[in-house]
């Protein structure tokens, strides 16, 4: 399918009649074109949650309204719209999309117009666990890791014992939730996925980066731990070691898309920092399993 279709200009024009320029902006990113949405769209989005007038709630509201489409071109682009806000807006859309109870409901979505539909739908219920995942990691920390500063005097490292022990495990989950996408090379077939591709693999890069600030301040902090943080501790520890392996096969897929070419050197310093993180887990671990009574 190519050009917009008459449904979405109908949409796009009831907006332009109720004076909603936000609405439809919305509406104008997530049309039935089998591409990602536009630039321009975005663009205007993402300033608009720069604007003190603009109701974010309402933006929101839009966006969720889209998400119910029946399309899966549409809600696939509504949830790509909505990460592209959450990262690139303002913090305000963020932190709305936080205080919500609920945010995409979209656990049994299922596009039966035909077969690339139903290849597409696993993929949608996938990305808007990730998403709601996201927004709930956001209430508990009261930040985006995806925004906070990295490397030796970052958040991460300079994070306090409690709140080390209490904000991994919500990385943790956070970096699972992505990885669940579990796409391969072969499912990279249209304008769409491809940009969902390379929008979790944006964050996956930032995630990983506090993962590994976190690991590192859980080793230097370890030995002055008390007996049960140790405990806590060793399995964050233990569960690094596993998603390492995760993150680096999903690395690994993007070296074989079109990503490796626009970002082959995060990629292969990304591999190489995992590795070098994990050799020293494997290190450690003896010694840490002895301090923690295990």
């Amino acid at each position: 399918m190519s050009g917009q279709t008459l449904t979405d200009r109908i949409a796009a024009a009831q907006y332009s009649l109720t004076g909603s320029e936000v609405a439809r902006a919305v509406c104008k990113a997530t049309t039935h074109e089998v591409m990602a949405p536009k630039k321009k769209h975005l663009e205007y989005l993402i300033q608009a949650t720069q604007e003190s007038n603009v109701n974010i709630p309402q933006m929101a509201d839009t966006l969720f309204e889209r998400a119910g489409n029946a399309s899966w071109i549409v809600v696939f682009k509504a949830l790509i719209t909505t990460q592209h806000l959450m990262v690139h807006g303002n913090e305000r859309f963020i932190q709305y999309l936080a205080s919500r109870n609920t945010l995409f409901n979209l656990s049994n979505f299922l596009d039966k117009t035909g077969s690339h539909g139903y290849d597409m739908s696993t993929f949608i219920r996938r990305y808007s666990r990730y998403l709601n995942e996201k927004a709930f990691a956001y209430r508990q920390m009261a930040f985006d890791f995806g925004r906070v500063k990295k490397g030796a005097d970052g958040v991460m490292r300079t994070m306090s014992t409690d709140k080390l022990l209490k904000g991994m495990p919500t990385l943790q989950s956070q970096i699972d939730a992505l990885l669940e996408f579990d796409v391969h090379p072969k499912d990279l077939v249209n304008g769409v996925i491809n940009t969902a591709f390379l929008l979790l693999f944006k964050d996956l890069i930032k995630l990983y980066a506090c993962y590994n600030d976190g690991i590192i301040n859980l080793l230097e902090k370890f030995f002055q731990m008390k007996k049960g943080q140790c405990k806590d501790a060793l399995e964050i520890y233990k569960r690094f070691l596993t998603r390492t392996t995760r993150v680096s096969e999903f690395l690994k897929i993007a070296e074989v898309s079109d990503v490796f070419y626009i970002f082959a050197s995060i990629i292969k310093c990304s591999l190489k920092i995992a590795f070098v993180v994990q050799k020293i887990c494997h290190i450690f671990l003896p010694c840490l399993s002895t301090a923690s009574g295990n």
